[in-house]
């Protein structure tokens, strides 16, 4: 799957979004990728799940972790499609953690899958949980990669299209210097100038 059919299918999905949105990180961006909106489609999540899958059917990855709530979906299409099983881990208490009686073997190998990256921050966070709990973690993958392949997780990782979307701190956006309210997308809208 190429780029542009990767940010094709965004746009007819309408998950493609533009205008002032509070990201995940806190930063604040003039565009925004809805995931939900285009893996809501199964035709749409397995073919991104696929395509990741291929870069690395290779690597005899064992398990396909996810940072929830983002990747849940996507880490369950890349893992039927390698035959591996699907887990995820969730904050407790402001720390990624694995729940819900999901377990790692020592050494067992795992590729951790998002959506959307653009600090690597709840990748980096699944990352040190899994290897916490002893497990092996190969590599990561996105669908999207948002910051324009500057963000480092500490293993190698691909995404099927690479965007450099701008995400700033609200005292450096100028939507906020404008005035201009900002979404969280994903929950109620809320304001945040900064």
């Amino acid at each position: 799957m190429q780029a542009t059919e990767v940010i094709e299918r965004f746009k007819r999905t309408g998950a493609l979004l533009e205008g002032h949105f509070v990201l995940t990180s806190g930063l604040h961006s003039e565009r925004y990728l809805q995931c939900a909106l285009v893996l809501q489609h199964p035709p749409e999540a397995e073919a991104f799940g696929r395509a990741l899958a291929e870069r690395f059917r290779a690597d005899g990855m064992e398990t396909v972790a996810a940072p929830a709530i983002g990747g849940i979906v996507i880490g369950y299409e890349v893992a039927r499609a390698l035959g591996a099983r699907s887990i995820w881990t969730e904050r407790e208490q402001g720390r990624m953690t694995l729940r819900r009686g999901f377990i790692v073997r020592p050494g067992e190998t795992i590729l951790v899958v998002e959506d959307v990256i653009t600090t690597g921050g709840s990748t980096r966070e699944t990352i040190d949980a899994l290897r916490l709990a002893g497990a092996r973690v190969i590599a990561a993958a996105s669908i999207i990669d948002r910051s324009g392949g500057r963000a480092d997780v500490g293993v190698p990782r691909i995404a099927l299209a690479t965007l450099d979307v701008p995400a700033l701190v609200p005292a450096a956006c100028p939507l906020c210097a404008q005035g201009v309210p900002a979404i969280k997308p994903g929950s109620r809208k809320a304001k945040d100038n900064g």
